[in-house]
């Protein structure tokens, strides 16, 4: 299942590549960085996350072979741990979320969703008070899809998944 942004008649899909649509097309909330360096390095952030965390973690709750999930957690933790160094702030991006928080908003999910416990206050500290201050953020309540309809995206795509394993 890729995801897929309909604008004007036009689909443009990847997840990375609708966050850099979205940016592009509206100037006035911009969710990239404009200084070439900082933007460099949130894009590369973005992608570390889309590779190392939300492959790792969809293996790690989807993957019927216990032992290749196991795995898959261990990696997911490690990519984690890089992730907990990076943080500096409130956000990736500063005081304000963009495109790097974006980009990791499924690994939370897979907490609540998948019942993992990924982010702990002991064991990830900042990416646990992240997680805490990115989906209590006014713009994040408000559109934030319900736990039900989320459970339902997770059914799906672990039914799909489970069928392309046969």
């Amino acid at each position: 299942m890729v995801p897929v942004f309909l604008h004007n008649g036009n689909p443009i899909s990847e997840s990375l590549v609708i966050l850099e649509y979205i940016d592009e097309t509206w100037k006035n909330n911009p969710i990239l960085p404009s200084e070439p360096y900082q933007k460099a390095m949130a894009r590369f952030w973005a992608k570390f996350i889309d590779d190392k965390c939300v492959a790792a973690a969809w293996k790690s709750v989807f993957i019927v072979d216990e032992e290749q999930r196991e795995k898959a957690r261990e990696e997911l933790f490690g990519a984690l741990q890089f992730l907990e160094n990076e943080l500096k702030d409130k956000f990736f991006g500063g005081e304000e979320f963009g495109f790097v928080d974006i980009a990791a908003l499924f690994i939370p999910l897979f907490q609540e969703v998948a019942e993992l416990q990924l982010f702990t206050s002991e064991k990830f500290p900042k990416l646990y008070k992240w997680s805490q201050e990115f989906y209590n953020h006014p713009v994040v309540k408000e559109i934030m899809p319900s736990k039900d309809q989320l459970f339902g995206y997770f059914k799906a795509r672990a039914a799909s998944i489970a069928a392309s394993q046969k």
